[in-house]
């Protein structure tokens, strides 16, 4: 852990709120792309699968990244490295928004990818020295909470954005975005120190601990069932009759900022044992009866059926994607309180590896047939159920 001093923890919310703003704007700029990305595809001439794999290198590279630049940067004052990660994730969004061929595009993700996995991972782990333990999946559902509003407001804000001005209109208004979020951190954030220097194979060093080994497979695999269909929701919810996705991305978006807080407050109060099977088991209901409708044909369905099972299908969705990540980042603290920047970090490389590997396997499947990429995600959230069950009692689960 940070050795914070103990004024920290009496500076109330701001610092706490201010850190939410930073992982919205990562947010943003992580899922905005699935809103225009019929339009992006055609502007720089691939296909939609293609063009969904920019998502995909922006997911590997922040997997592969995250624990890197949690060494590198280990003795960077924190709040210099959360101000330095978010300039650099502003400015890779601007260059998104000028790229003028694909290839350029994916390197500027790879860049965007940087300054994610060095602000996200920093985020949580501050979050987690600024509160008592007892409060802490509380806190991390804070900053966690960034992320889901991103998919709530700025994913379908981007998609409204990239309707009316184009889609690189909306790159650029996540630049703007990410810039002047830094400027509240360096303004908000109190002066925290960095971490003594670790080599990278005695931080991955983790990795040799059974209970950390057994949970973050469960993240990867949680976020790939979500991820396979969440990065071709457009063509996605077409299949289920949806035409205009913006107000179905808002459902999955207060979906996810619901089960977030949920999470947190839940895994508080009961645990992350009770906490985790209860999402894959509603994610893998969700994902399967979208696939059943896609395959059945909206227009088969009675009435007003088709929307409102849809609505509530796509916001039970949300909610258990991201009601995972508080208990498994306080499951992880607890296998390992003394790293624990190291253990979010290498979380949020499970998540962006599974959001990664999710975006490899719809792109794959999207050939297929909407129903089988929505099957194949409930196949995983599936999986993910009996291995959260199998590993409940590990790394503090029951806490």
């Amino acid at each position: 852990m940070l050795n914070v001093p103990n004024k920290t923890e009496s500076q109330g919310l701001a610092p706490m709120l201010v850190l939410a703003l930073g992982t919205f704007a990562v947010g943003t700029d992580a899922f905005v792309v699935a809103g225009f990305l019929p339009d992006m595809a055609a502007s720089l001439e691939v296909t939609e699968g293609a063009a969904g794999q920019s998502v995909t290198v922006f997911a590997a590279a922040y997997a592969v990244l995250s624990p890197v630049l949690a060494t590198v940067a280990a003795r960077v004052p924190r709040r210099a490295l959360l101000v330095a990660a978010l300039v650099v994730l502003g400015l890779a969004n601007l260059g998104s928004a000028l790229a003028p061929s694909f290839p350029v595009l994916v390197v500027t993700r790879v860049l965007a990818a940087a300054g994610a996995a060095a602000y996200t991972p920093g985020a949580g782990a501050v979050a987690a020295t600024l509160v008592r333990p007892e409060l802490r999946a509380r806190a991390l559902a804070v900053v966690v909470g960034g992320l889901t509003v991103a998919t709530a407001l700025g994913v379908p804000l981007g998609d409204l954005a990239g309707e009316l001005l184009g889609w690189r209109y909306a790159l650029g208004a996540v630049a703007v975005a990410c810039l002047a979020v830094a400027a509240g951190v360096y303004a908000v954030m109190p002066v925290l120190p960095g971490a003594p220097p670790v080599p990278l194979r005695t931080r991955l060093n983790v990795l040799r601990r059974p209970a950390v080994t057994a949970i973050l497979p469960l993240t990867v695999l949680g976020m790939a069932a979500s991820y396979t269909v969440y990065a071709y929701s457009v063509p996605a919810l077409r299949a289920v009759g949806v035409d205009g996705t913006a107000g179905m991305l808002f459902l999955y978006g207060l979906g996810a900022v619901l089960g977030n807080l949920a999470a947190g407050y839940a895994t508080d109060r009961w645990g992350a044992h009770r906490v985790l099977p209860a999402a894959y088991l509603v994610m893998a209901v969700s994902l399967g009866l979208l696939g059943w409708t896609a395959a059945a044909g909206a227009a088969a369905l009675p009435g007003m059926l088709p929307g409102v099972l849809v609505g509530v299908l796509v916001l039970g969705w949300g909610a258990s994607s991201w009601c995972q990540t508080p208990p498994q980042q306080h499951r992880l603290i607890s296998a390992a309180p003394g790293e624990a920047p190291l253990v979010v970090s290498l979380n949020s490389s499970a998540i962006y590896a599974g959001i990664g590997a999710g975006t490899l396997l719809g792109g794959l499947t999207l050939p297929s047939g909407a129903a089988f990429t929505y099957g194949t995600g409930a196949v995983l959230a599936a999986v993910a159920l009996v291995f959260a069950l199998a590993t409940r009692r590990t790394g503090g689960a029951t806490g």
